[in-house]
């Protein structure tokens, strides 16, 4: 195994070393072994230095669409004999199909040790307990979340989604202090409390940890700070990463709110313009698509894998807490981006907006009717329970969107509880045109 102990903690020059060792390695496993690199390739041996890996092309997620269905249940990019597979998991399918995804006994302990790298970043270790109500079935945030967890020395209570109000009563009786969760969660539970148990607020749960992920918001400061209000508890975005790579593989800090990577030595990344594939460097200020590869990686390994993520990059020197990984906040999806008369827009951006309107619940959709070009940007937002709108509210809404992000939205105000409450990952942007 080429995983090093506390690897995140070194910094990306003196492991270069090692990553090349590793990429050596990896290239001659995924040649041997990967039927839809070699036919990616089209018979061109990988590069043996790992910085010019950008002479092969990309792979990307549709690829891996086709791969599946025509070689099931893995697709010809498994590169390890089926007996290997311990484990399959399950995308969640938010942005498309849900993909098969193989992880060997080794796959499985690299990726547990790295999302606890983060997890502990986050603040969780031993001597805590932390209830993950994330979904088991078959999804990554699930069983292999609840496995980070556990390798911080945290007690790990595995309770999963549904059964709200015993969740409440378990929080209660046994004293849990953090809980893991979509950032969209809280709300409902807040309704649940109200509704169910009327003489008790959040903050009486005692929870003073919130260890956030799969879902974007936690960027936003006054989402942030409602969370600490409402609750008591310090939010922490601990759980970034992409299922097809690894599950987390980065989170924020007790200083930071950016988030930090921690996998320079399993995971090389570049960024690239995603509009028309050139790199471009990493280092503060650049923004652009993540792209990552394996440097060890045994059954599907991955081999500049656009993730469709645009990531700013914040800071690269190490932080206070330790960590030697660049800094960067998400932007958003590509497949999420909307373009509203030249403006590039994402649902991070609305959401900053949205939050700001205290009569809002603060949760909202942008709903898309028709296919681009969009002159306008259609921005249903969602009453907070208990208050009103004065008839200026949607008005108010429209101009803050147009100061603050330059675009043009028609803004429709929904009565409280519209939205489904949701355990899962919320979608943002619904596209309701054939």
């Amino acid at each position: 195994m080429t995983l090093i102990d506390q690897g995140h903690r070194v910094p990306v020059a003196d492991l270069a070393g090692h990553r090349q060792a590793a990429w050596e390695r990896q290239s001659a496993h995924v040649a041997a072994n990967s039927a839809f690199y070699r036919t990616l390739w089209d018979g061109t041996a990988p590069p043996r230095r790992l910085e010019d890996l950008p002479e092969l092309p990309f792979s990307d997620k549709a690829g891996l669409r086709l791969s599946q269905p025509a070689h099931p249940p893995f697709g010809d990019y498994l590169a390890a004999p089926p007996e290997r597979v311990s484990r399959l998991h399950r995308t969640s399918g938010t942005t498309g199909q849900a993909m098969n995804l193989a992880l060997s006994r080794r796959d499985c302990e690299i990726t547990e040790i790295v999302g606890a790298r983060a997890q502990a970043l986050a603040g969780l270790g031993p001597g805590m307990m932390v209830v993950h109500c994330l979904n088991y079935q078959m999804w990554m945030g699930g069983l292999t979340d609840h496995m980070t967890l556990e390798r911080t020395g945290a007690t790990v209570v595995p309770f999963g989604v549904g059964s709200t109000e015993l969740l409440v009563r378990t929080i209660l009786e046994t004293g849990i202090s953090a809980i893991s969760c979509t950032p969209s969660y809280p709300t409902v539970l807040e309704r649940v409390i109200a509704e169910k148990f009327p003489d008790l607020s959040p903050a009486d749960l005692g929870l003073r940890l919130g260890l956030f992920g799969g879902e974007p918001g936690l960027d936003d400061p006054a989402y942030r700070q409602r969370i600490r209000e409402t609750w008591g508890m310090e939010p922490r975005n601990s759980n970034y990463g992409v299922s097809d790579v690894f599950c987390n593989f980065a989170s924020q800090c007790e200083h930071e709110t950016d988030l930090h990577f921690v996998a320079h030595d399993v995971l090389h990344v570049e960024l690239i313009d995603p509009e028309n594939g050139t790199p471009k460097p990493l280092e503060a200020g650049a923004e652009g698509e993540l792209v990552l590869t394996h440097l060890d990686r045994e059954c599907q390994p991955l081999v500049r894998f656009r993730t469709g993520d645009i990531i700013a990059v914040q800071a690269t020197e190490p932080c206070a807490c330790g960590c030697a990984g660049f800094r960067f906040r998400v932007v958003g999806r590509s497949d999420d981006m909307i373009v509203v008369r030249g403006l590039n827009m994402f649902p991070t951006m609305v959401a900053a907006v949205v939050n700001g309107f205290p009569e809002l619940s603060g949760d909202y959709r942008i709903v898309l009717d028709a296919p681009p070009p969009h002159h306008v940007m259609p921005v249903h937002a969602e009453l907070a329970k208990g208050r009103i709108d004065d008839g200026t509210l949607a008005q108010r809404l429209e101009a803050a969107l147009k100061a603050k992000l330059g675009a043009t939205a028609r803004v429709t105000i929904v009565p409280a509880g519209t939205f489904p409450a949701t355990e899962g990952k919320t979608r943002r942007v619904l596209r309701t045109y054939a």
